[in-house]
């Protein structure tokens, strides 16, 4: 199967931008326990243009983040894996799946209680992350399978920035989100009266932002729906999408996630006890990550496979399916997202966040190994 330039450039962005995240998760991790921790910490929350540091990186740098996923997203919807129904289903499935499944075991654990708003937590994937975890294994990956990993993970995130939307939502300033939706509707006449300029588009998705962050709706949500209202064509290397996704794969990967990264896992381990693991918000993440994942993915893949739905691709197997479905429990940068949207109390952001790391670890070891063993098998017995 063939990979399009620009499919490779991605999968290749994210395997490297996987490996940054994770020397950047502990170099955050050893500042902040190390001597220098309170200094650390303090620059995060260190005042600019009357919000933090730490505010800009997760309301603004994470909104040109979103952008790129919702650039991929219309390619996948135009051209790629998304834009035929029948081969669109067997991500579709595994993706609700794995949402559903780790959002009702939170929910098993929470229901009732006040930490019961974090069940969209265990429910994300993070591309770089797995993406990155999948390359370590190398050409002995099927590309089915990295289309299928990428595929997933993509309408995963899509199903996070809804989950956003509609139940993260402050305050509601309807003036200001009539206004941001004045200025998309403006941007979408200008795709459909084929204005190919770039910059106009930039400046709307700015102007867009603003209001947007003062309507009560998170304004990482603009990056999505700029992304829609951008000219695709027939999306070669001219079109305007392109041109932006291309550029933007880069500093997304090794600028704006690192920095996030930096800035959301300067966790105090000597807070870290054995009562954090066994809180019930605890559990309910790390079950719903280590164990609702892949169970979701899989067993909603099966279904949809088993009734006629969909088909599985011939490069691939249900062992290699599961597999990949285990490296869909890698939450961090989506789940620690949704963790600062879900909670106020810092004490649980921060025991959440220590748990959100932990699960992804072993679920990518866990994805690893099995894959490993299962694809080194695979490929002995051709």
């Amino acid at each position: 199967m063939r990979l399009t330039r620009l499919f490779r450039d991605f999968f290749e962005s994210e395997k490297a931008g996987g490996l940054v995240l994770i020397v950047c998760t502990v170099l955050s991790l050893v500042l902040a326990n190390s001597p220098f921790g309170e200094s650390y910490l303090h620059l995060w929350h260190t005042p600019l243009f009357n919000e933090s540091v730490e505010y800009w990186i997760n309301d603004g740098l994470m909104a040109i983040f979103f952008l790129l996923i919702g650039l991929e997203l219309e390619r996948e919807v135009y051209i790629g894996e998304l834009s035929k129904l029948k081969d669109a289903m067997l991500p579709i499935f595994g993706a609700i799946g794995g949402m559903i499944v780790p959002a009702g075991i939170y929910l098993l654990f929470n229901y009732g209680t006040a930490t019961a708003g974090g069940a969209g937590i265990p429910m994300a994937t993070d591309i770089a992350f797995a993406l990155g975890v999948l390359s370590l294994l190398g050409n002995r990956v099927p590309t089915s399978l990295k289309i299928f990993l990428t595929a997933l993970a993509v309408i995963d995130d899509l199903g996070a920035i809804l989950i956003i939307a509609f139940f993260y939502t402050g305050d509601l300033s309807v003036a200001n989100l009539l206004i941001a939706l004045g200025i998309w509707i403006v941007l979408l006449a200008m795709n459909r009266l084929k204005v190919r300029n770039l910059i106009p588009y930039l400046i709307g998705g700015v102007a867009m932002w603003y209001f947007m962050l003062h309507s009560g709706v998170h304004a990482t949500i603009t990056g999505v729906l700029v992304a829609f209202a951008i000219p695709f064509g027939n999306g070669d290397t001219k079109s305007t999408s392109y041109i932006l996704q291309h550029a933007l794969h880069k500093p997304v990967a090794f600028i704006i996630l690192p920095l996030f990264a930096l800035a959301n896992t300067a966790i105090l381990l000597d807070a870290v006890s054995i009562d954090t693991l066994t809180q019930q918000y605890s559990l309910g993440v790390a079950l719903g990550l280590i164990i609702g994942k892949p169970l979701g993915i899989f067993l909603l893949s099966f279904i949809a496979v088993s009734v006629g739905i969909c088909k599985i691709p011939s490069e691939i197997n249900w062992k290699s399916i599961f597999g990949a479905a285990c490296l869909g429990g890698i939450g961090f940068t989506m789940s620690i997202f949704i963790t600062l949207l879900a909670f106020q109390d810092q004490f649980i952001i921060s025991n959440i966040k220590f748990v959100i790391l932990l699960s992804s670890l072993v679920a990518g070891v866990i994805g690893y190994l099995f894959l490993k063993i299962v694809l080194k098998r695979t490929v002995t017995s051709e």
